[in-house]
């Protein structure tokens, strides 16, 4: 073979020319119909692929078959089988491929799936990315509450507050979510707004609110009406109304009909309504300053005033004691002064016969209903005067002469033997024992304080004799003198 570039003769196996080193390339020689038909068919095969068409394969193969008429039968049924098995290989790699994709999709479009993700994106800081994948998992499956809390928290993370309260309210308004998911849900709400002290929003949140137990806890946000222990109406007794609230904070009021402000009354105690009509309106400030709506109710009291006590002892002067017996009416109590004072259920209660006073003295008598409706007052003035009897202290001197001479007393100090206190003897009424008159002489002892304490003995001294004695009853109830004579000791 001979040099292409200079005719220099090769040997035989060499590439390069050693004359002028040109490389020397040894194409193999193709019969030019050969040669097209193989062009053609690869041809025919890249158009087959394309279109997917089986039959054109088939016809691509028969024109092979008749060109190449160098190529055995069973060379040609070789490569039939080469292709055929790479055809079936390239659709069980198509099929796998698919199957791939389709299981893949599948994957990624599930609520596990979105919510895995999301938590990565959250943990890498992307929330608005995690935010969409919380997004697409709600949309296919909105059962659970959990999206929306992971939704509600990404958010506050942004700093978007209202997102996150708009994420947290579709868990209140959904009504299908467990009791615990909707407690939280409230808890999160109430924390950002507090935190912004947005109280009025609070508040609206709760009274809209039908869990009692979810309000209860969270109640010191709220300010509700103004609570009245009577209902409105109309009643025959005095009521004492009592207002109330929900939580700690104030009660203004008014009794006139106007309606209330932060300049009324603050409600401390109940108020007694009596006779007449009332309009009693009243709202309630908590300790976040969230006030109430106004509450008005309206009473009509009607009460039935007791009759004017009635006394058998007409007022005037008189020589010997008198006791002084007071009627009443049932279902009252009666109360009396002899100060001057107006009588009332502070006053002495009359619990039976008074005996008659020495002096002059003016008595006011009242009947006071269980309702607490006074009646009229009924006033007496009396004058008793006694005639040739000894003084009050020279009666309390002859009792205590008579307590010494009896051993009950050591001497005219008031000790008593053995026991470390001091009594006192103290005049106190005069009355009539079996037609004569006594001085009734009460006894108290010093427990060393100063303070006099009563004890439970009544003395008597015969006005005019001085003769001291127990006082006593009879079986029938009426005063008796029992001589010391009569008693022990101790009297």
């Amino acid at each position: 073979m001979k040099c292409p570039n200079c005719g220099k003769e090769i040997e035989e196996g060499h590439l390069i020319c050693e004359v002028c080193g040109n490389e020397i390339q040894i194409v193999p020689d193709f019969e030019p119909e050969i040669e097209n038909s193989i062009t053609e068919t690869l041809s025919t095969l890249a158009a087959l692929q394309d279109d997917g068409q089986d039959n054109e394969i088939q016809q691509g193969m028969q024109n092979i078959e008749e060109e190449e008429d160098s190529e055995s039968e069973e060379e040609e049924k070789n490569n039939q089988n080469r292709r055929f098995s790479a055809m079936i290989s390239g659709i069980v790699m198509f099929l796998i491929i698919l199957c791939t994709y389709i299981l893949y999709s599948y994957h990624v479009s599930t609520v596990s799936y979105q919510v895995d993700k999301a938590k990565e994106y959250a943990a890498q800081g992307e929330y608005e990315r995690a935010i969409d994948c919380l997004n697409t998992a709600y949309e296919k499956d909105d059962s659970e509450a959990q999206i929306l809390f992971l939704k509600a928290d990404y958010y506050y993370l942004l700093f978007d507050n209202e997102s996150s309260l708009q994420a947290l309210k579709q868990i209140i308004d959904k009504g299908t979510y467990p009791y615990e998911d909707v407690e939280e849900a409230y808890d999160k709400m109430i924390t950002i707004y507090s935190k912004e002290e947005r109280y009025e929003e609070i508040n609206s949140l709760l009274l809209d609110c039908k869990e009692d137990t979810i309000v209860n806890m969270f109640q010191s946000y709220m300010a509700k009406a103004p609570e009245f222990s009577y209902v409105e109406g109309d009643y025959a007794e005095i009521i004492p109304l009592k207002l109330s609230s929900n939580t700690s904070g104030t009660i203004y009021y008014t009794m006139d009909g106007s309606i209330p402000d932060k300049n009324s009354e603050i409600y401390t105690a109940p108020l007694f309504l009596e006779s007449g009509d009332y309009v009693i309106s009243a709202f309630f400030v908590n300790d976040y300053g969230i006030e109430s709506e106004v509450v008005k109710k309206t009473y009509h009291i009607s009460l039935e005033v007791p009759n004017a006590p009635e006394i058998a002892v007409y007022s005037g002067e008189y020589n010997e004691p008198m006791m002084i017996s007071v009627q009443g009416q049932e279902g009252c109590e009666i109360y009396y002064t002899t100060d001057g004072t107006e009588p009332t259920r502070d006053s002495v209660p009359y619990t039976g016969p008074i005996p008659m006073p020495l002096g002059t003295t003016n008595f006011k008598f009242v009947n006071i209903s269980k309702e607490g409706v006074s009646s009229e007052v009924t006033m007496r003035t009396y004058t008793l005067k006694l005639a040739n009897t000894i003084s009050t202290n020279e009666a309390v001197r002859k009792l205590v002469e008579k307590l010494i001479e009896c051993g009950y007393l050591e001497d005219e100090s008031g000790k008593v033997e053995k026991q470390n206190i001091i009594y006192r003897y103290e005049f106190s009424s005069v009355i009539s024992i079996e037609g004569e008159s006594y001085f009734t002489i009460n006894e108290y002892y010093d427990d060393g304080t100063g303070v006099l304490n009563r004890t439970d003995k009544v003395f008597v001294v015969q006005v005019y004799t001085g003769e001291a004695a127990r006082l006593g009853f009879d079986e029938n109830g009426a005063y008796i003198a029992v001589p010391f004579e009569k008693v022990n000791k101790y009297v």
